[in-house]
C-alpha cells in the first residue's frame, strides 16, 4: 500500500470567501496560486493512485473510509476551518439569498435550458413559468456556463465544437466561438484562464477567458470520460470526475498537471458532479452507478465515506445558506437533502413519475431548485422549502445543464453555477 505523503498546513491568513453560483456550482477562495507558465502542450505527470471499495450494499451510510483505501502524491495541505477571526470558514459566504453583484442586478431573471437533442436553447421565466424563447445552438449543446466576469452566458456545443454567447442583459445568442469538443467549461479562480473540458479528446484546454483562445492543452488520458470540475479551498487545485473511468482525479493549477488519481469502487463507479463543503474539508462526487455520494478528504485525497442517496444520483447543488446539499437522482426520480453538518439524508423530494431530475441550480432567492429532466424534455421547479413540485415545463429533447440567472456572487467558476 503506497504512503500518505503530505506538505505542512499553511497559515489561513488572509482567505477569505467570495464564492458564487452561475449555472451549476462549484468552490474556492480568493487565495489563489501565482500564475502557470507558457506552454502549448504538455504530457501529464504519472499521478499516484488510490483505490477505494465498492459502496456498502446495505441501503445505509458508510461514515469510516474502506479499509484499503490509500492516496499517493503531495500537495499542500488545505487551508483549515478557521479565519483569522475564529468564524467558520464558508467558501459559499458570498452566495447567501439575493447578494447580487451590481453586474447582473439588472439581468431578467431566466432559465437557460440546453437541449442536447434538439440543438435549442429553450429560455424560460423564472416569474411566470412559462417559455419565453427558443433559439437554435451548435450541435449538441450540453451546460450553459456563465463567464468569470458575469457578463457572457456561453451554451457549449459539444459535437458542434463551438460556444454560443448570450447576452444575459437580452437572453439573445450571439455568433458562435470556434472551440474543440466543449463538453463543460469552467474558469480558474484566479480568472487567468477558461478551462474547456474536452470529454471526446481527454483534455483539459486552458483558453484565454475572453477571447477563447487555446493557450494549453492538458492531456488526461487515465480520465475517461471527463465530466465535471470543482475547485480546493485556496483555489490551487482542481478536481475533476471521470465518468467512464471510474476515478477522479487531481490537478495542480499552478504547474497544470495530474497529481493523483482516486479510483472509485474498484473503477465500477460513475463519478458525475463534485462540490466540496462549505468548511472545505469535504469533497463529495456524485456516483450515478452507486446510487449515492463518495465523501473524499481534499488533503489525502482518499474516501472517508459513502452516503447512499437514490438511483442515478447526479447533480450537487448547495443550499443558499449552505446548510443542505441537494442531490438529483436522476433514475429514482427524486432530490435527497443532505445535511452539510451531520452529513446525513435529511429528507427525500419524489417528482411524480416519469421523471429524470439531472443538472440545474438554485434560484438567487433560495427558494426553488431548478432541474431539467433529461429523458423527458422537461424541467421541473421545486420549492426547496416545501420539496413540493411547483411547475414541469415542457421544452426540446435531452435537456442537460440548465443555467439558472442572475446568481448571487461577484465572478464565476464554472458551469454548475460556479461563482464566488
Amino acid at each position: 500500500m503506497p504512503e500518505h505523503v503530505s506538505i505542512s498546513r499553511p497559515t489561513a491568513t488572509g482567505l477569505r470567501s467570495i464564492r458564487a453560483w452561475g449555472c451549476s456550482l462549484a468552490a474556492a477562495l480568493t487565495l489563489i496560486a501565482g500564475g502557470c507558465g507558457s506552454g502549448t502542450h504538455v504530457a501529464p505527470s504519472t499521478p499516484g493512485t488510490s483505490h477505494a471499495h465498492q459502496p456498502p450494499n446495505t441501503g445505509a451510510s458508510s461514515q469510516s473510509p474502506p479499509a484499503n483505501a490509500s492516496s499517493q502524491g503531495t500537495h499542500t495541505e488545505a487551508p483549515g476551518p478557521l479565519g483569522d477571526s475564529g468564524a467558520t470558514l464558508n467558501i459559499y459566504s458570498a452566495d447567501g439569498a439575493n447578494d447580487l453583484s451590481p453586474v447582473v442586478r439588472g439581468d431578467p431573471p431566466f432559465v437557460y435550458v440546453p437541449n442536447s437533442e434538439s440543438n435549442t436553447v429553450t429560455v424560460i421565466s423564472q416569474k411566470t413559468f412559462g417559455v419565453v424563447d427558443q433559439f437554435p445552438t451548435g450541435a449538441l449543446p450540453q451546460h450553459v456556463t456563465p463567464s468569470y466576469d458575469l457578463r457572457t452566458l456561453y451554451v457549449d456545443n459539444d459535437a458542434g465544437n463551438s460556444l454560443t454567447p448570450i447576452n444575459p442583459r437580452t437572453g439573445r445568442p450571439g455568433r458562435p466561438i470556434p472551440v474543440e469538443d466543449p463538453y463543460n467549461l469552467y474558469f480558474t479562480p484566479d480568472g487567468r484562464y477558461a478551462v474547456v473540458v474536452a470529454e471526446r479528446l481527454q483534455r483539459l484546454d486552458f483558453r484565454d477567458p475572453h477571447t477563447m483562445r487555446l493557450v494549453y492543452s492538458l492531456s488526461v488520458p487515465m480520465c475517461i470520460g471527463v465530466d465535471h470540475m470543482d475547485f480546493s479551498a485556496d483555489g490551487r487545485y482542481a478536481y475533476a470526475s471521470c465518468e467512464f473511468a471510474g476515478r477522479m482525479i487531481e490537478i495542480d493549477l499552478q504547474t497544470r498537471r495530474v497529481i493523483r488519481s482516486l479510483l472509485l469502487a474498484g473503477g465500477k463507479s460513475s463519478p458525475q458532479d463534485v462540490k466540496l463543503s462549505p468548511d472545505g474539508r469535504t469533497l463529495y462526487t456524485a456516483d450515478q452507478a452507486g446510487g449515492g455520494i463518495w465523501e473524499i478528504d481534499p488533503l489525502t485525497f482518499g474516501v472517508v465515506g459513502f452516503l447512499r442517496t437514490g438511483a442515478g444520483a447526479h447533480g450537487l447543488y448547495p443550499s443558499r445558506d449552505a446548510t443542505e446539499l441537494y442531490v438529483s437522482n436522476r433514475a429514482a426520480g427524486s432530490i435527497s437533502v443532505v445535511s452539510f453538518k451531520t452529513r446525513q439524508v435529511i429528507a427525500t423530494w419524489q417528482i411524480p413519475l416519469p421523471a429524470s431530475p439531472d443538472m440545474g441550480g438554485v434560484s438567487a432567492d433560495g427558494g426553488t431548485l431548478w432541474l431539467s429532466g433529461r429523458y423527458n424534455a422537461e424541467v421541473y421547479a421545486i420549492d426547496t422549502r416545501t420539496g413540493r413540485l411547483r411547475a414541469r415545463i415542457p421544452v426540446g429533447e435531452g435537456p442537460h445543464g440548465l443555467c439558472v440567472w442572475p446568481q448571487p456572487g461577484r465572478y464565476s467558476l464554472g458551469h454548475t453555477g460556479i461563482m464566488r
